[in-house]
């Protein structure tokens, strides 16, 4: 009796101390490149073909205003790493929207990240995918965190071959499938190049092997994988089982290769035990690339696309899932990738930062069911300037940029308010009848825009733009 009280009260130390234990859940962030809220099945595409990610949102949670850091790549990253507004961390500019081959700058050291967070609780670290947080060896994400990397260091179609054809032009043909040749871009491992160029062709399947072997290999502690696709931003790129397969055609064929690998790793997760201590996030990193015609996804309902600050570049398709965690249905409140470090810190029983201004929300209480999430308000930021507000269901917009050229600013004379739980489509603009509204946004924009000062360089100025009839 006293040999079996011994054997009993060792396992369960054991238990207790082992790392793979109930109070330190593992984490997959599957995060997509410029998909758009319209291209899923389970948020209302028709014709496009995503069985797992169907099976994610109907075991998990479908959230319907989730919203990413910044409408275009590099910010957005930012933002979800760190859990704070890219204009904190320097990741955003009106020079230069992104970070190119030739940027000699990335993510600064000081920022913390949420594999560093994680690492506070010994956790198995990995990024696979696209990084594009900076291409030299201070900036990778074994600089950030992460144990491993496996992926390209920035968007897919940069380093483009001089005088190969350029893909804007052949969009007119929904079908055209470029030439992986025509851009240099490098597949890394670490801080060491593997191959150049890169074969797009089975990016996504190569992608989604390395997840799973790091799955499979870490099975037995807590791990924390990130998981991001170059896909589907252009070019378009997909493997042979999977190209011609979508009534979409190609733009299809790539998001249910997508799809093929997200089954993959919850398949994984299943065969091996870990679902029920592991969350998954499905997400995107902005909306649509509108000008690529039919090379680009849909925003479904929602007005315009990449690169702009209506709902259409930010409201992002999203699914958390994991049974141990999270009570399966649809949560309409508000969520950002900004939330998801504190979320991830506080299911981790991890620290997150205390000597910076951090701008994430611990969304427990809506995943377990228990609440609703504690995000009331979003700030829509973009090359370095404050563009909208959210309050509630009110959103004033004091910047917009065109639906499709995404570069180039709308002029505008008043700022425009909208109701998003009436107005999806940001069609009615309501600020002549909503006089409180926009003036309290307003106030609620500058306190943002004072809160934010000692991140901006002195040479920016991100101030709201002084319309004539405010005067």
């Amino acid at each position: 009796m006293k040999l079996k009280l011994l054997s009993l009260i060792a396992l369960i130390g054991a238990t207790l101390l082992s790392p793979g234990r109930a109070d330190q859940p593992n984490f997959v962030v599957i995060f997509c490149d410029d998909l758009g809220y319209g291209d899923l099945r389970a948020f209302g595409n028709p014709t496009i073909k995503t069985p797992h990610l169907d099976r994610m949102a109907e075991e998990g949670q479908k959230w319907t205003q989730f919203y990413s850091a910044d409408p275009i790549c590099t910010p957005s990253r930012a933002g979800l790493l760190t859990g704070r507004y890219p204009i904190r961390n320097g990741m955003t500019s009106p020079k230069r929207g992104v970070l190119f081959p030739d940027s000699s700058l990335g993510l600064p050291a000081v920022e913390v990240t949420i594999a560093e967070v994680l690492k506070q609780r010994d956790y198995a670290t990995a990024a696979v995918g696209k990084w594009h947080l900076g291409h030299l060896p201070q900036y990778l994400p074994t600089a950030q965190g992460f144990d491993s990397y496996y992926g390209i260091p920035y968007s897919n179609d940069m380093a483009r071959i001089k005088g190969a054809p350029n893909y804007r032009q052949q969009t007119d043909d929904p079908d055209y499938y470029a030439d992986t040749n025509d851009f240099d871009v490098p597949l890394m491992e670490n801080d060491r190049v593997i191959e150049q160029p890169a074969n797009q062709n089975t990016i996504t399947r190569r992608y989604t092997e390395r997840a799973v072997e790091f799955i499979e290999a870490h099975q037995k502690q807590p791990f924390f994988l990130y998981l991001a696709h170059s896909l589907p931003h252009i070019p378009l790129f997909v493997s042979t089982d999977f190209r011609g397969q979508s009534r979409r055609g190609l733009y299809g064929d790539v998001i249910e290769e997508i799809d093929w690998s997200v089954g993959q790793v919850l398949e994984t997760l299943r065969r091996l035990d870990l679902a029920k201590n592991t969350v998954v996030v499905f997400t995107s990193d902005n909306g649509p690339w509108l000008s690529f015609k039919t090379h680009g996804g849909s925003a479904g309902p929602l007005r315009a696309g990449k690169g702009t600050t209506f709902e259409g570049g930010q409201r992002v398709p999203t699914v958390f899932w994991g049974p141990g965690f999270v009570k399966p249905g649809v949560v309409d409140g508000m969520g950002s990738t900004i939330d998801l470090l504190e979320t991830f810190a506080h299911l981790a029983h991890a620290d997150a930062p205390t000597d910076r201004k951090m701008d994430g929300y611990d969304l427990t209480p809506a995943l377990i069911g228990k609440g609703p999430s504690p995000r009331e308000e979003f700030f829509y930021w973009t090359m370095g300037k404050l563009h909208a507000a959210r309050s509630g269901p009110w959103k004033l917009h004091f910047l917009q940029r065109e639906a499709v050229q995404y570069s180039r600013l709308v002029p505008m004379d008043h700022p425009e308010l909208y109701h998003l739980e009436k107005d999806i489509s940001e069609a009615y603009e309501v600020s002549t009848t909503h006089p409180q509204i926009v003036k309290d946004l307003t106030a609620k924009a500058e306190a943002h825009l004072e809160d934010t000062a000692d991140s901006l360089p002195e040479q920016l100025s991100a101030r709201i733009p002084n319309f004539k009839y405010r005067r």
